[in-house]
């Protein structure tokens, strides 16, 4: 039998495993919402409890896998896995030995942890939208923003791990928006969904009307993404003026990494493309308008390939990156 891969994608809201083929196929994966009030401990043993079940679901153990890759929701120093920290976790994982707390509960398996976005970046790469680009830049935008640079074929990592993380970009230093790193300004607090309810308080105040029944004291309660979703089908005004201000500051910061790194593709994913296409023109427009003359050969800027699963797949590739 050929050995196959397994994915653990540990996000803000959901934990979820898979078990995936070396061509990116998922054949199987369970999830779990239990995780999110848990400590750094608590989660590994989540971690290892899931991969537990998935194997003994598939009638396999450890020796079927080539390896075990985990997408961590946060900055990871990658040369050892420590997890540096994290605005999306409560747990917060300050400088924890990730890697090798999960590695213990292994015998013959090998563990490979680096962040969310570089996972999904490798996928991408290799089985997405980036398939046959020696050079590409991947960007997910859901409860947070991150992203993964591939350079000649491989993973853009700095010298501790953590390049590519664009959400912590600050592009409106005057914002009074707090992001979870203690800075003001930064993108996530402009465009992923944590913040959409801070967008919505802005713009009800601006006079925006909304059919949602939105206002400032119920905001937190009402708004994420897929109310937005529903209020865009219905023409919701409030709902476009959300999406428009997110879209816009994911241009700008499309157009600093292209000025940084000038590739030939942008792969945006997560779960805030949901909007679809209504998002990404304004994305596209947006930049356009920032790139002007600029664009001499011109850029892709195009939705994931992967789809709804490509937190697990991209853990699992970790692995094939060698």
């Amino acid at each position: 039998m050929e050995k196959l891969l397994c994915g653990v994608d540990l996000g803000g809201t959901k934990l979820s495993a898979g078990l995936v083929t070396l061509d990116g196929t998922v054949i199987d994966e369970i999830c779990t919402y239990d995780h999110t009030q848990k400590d750094s401990d608590g989660i590994v043993m989540d971690i290892v409890t899931l991969v537990d079940s998935l194997l003994k679901k598939n009638a396999l153990t450890e020796n079927n896998l080539l390896g075990i890759g985990v997408g961590f929701a946060g900055h990871v120093r990658y040369k050892d896995g420590t997890t540096i920290t994290s605005s999306n976790l409560v747990a917060g994982f300050k400088n924890y030995p990730f890697k090798a707390n999960i590695q213990k509960h292994f015998d013959t398996v090998k563990v490979f942890v680096d962040n969310d976005a570089n996972a999904q970046t490798y996928a991408e790469y290799k089985y997405g939208a980036g398939k046959g680009y020696d050079d590409m830049i991947f960007v997910t935008i859901s409860t947070g923003i991150g992203a993964g640079i591939i350079c000649n074929g491989k993973l853009l990592r700095g010298i501790t791990g953590t390049a590519g993380e664009v959400g912590h970009t600050i592009i409106r230093p005057e914002s009074d928006r707090k992001c979870g790193c203690g800075n003001y300004g930064c993108l996530m607090t402009q465009a992923c969904g944590l913040f959409l309810a801070d967008i919505a308080i802005d713009k009800i105040r601006s006079g925006i009307k909304s059919k949602l029944g939105v206002t400032i004291e119920n905001a937190h309660e009402k708004i994420n993404g897929v109310t937005v979703k529903m209020g865009l089908d219905d023409g919701d005004e409030l709902s476009k003026a959300i999406v428009f201000e997110s879209a816009d500051s994911i241009a700008i910061a499309l157009y600093n990494l292209f000025q940084l790194y000038n590739p030939p593709i942008i792969v945006l994913g997560g779960g805030l493309i949901n909007w679809g296409s209504i998002y990404i023109d304004r994305i596209r427009e947006k930049f356009h308008l920032l790139a002007k003359d600029m664009l001499n050969d011109q850029i892709k800027i195009e939705f994931t390939a992967i789809g709804k699963s490509a937190g697990i797949i991209g853990a699992a590739s970790l692995p094939l990156e060698g």
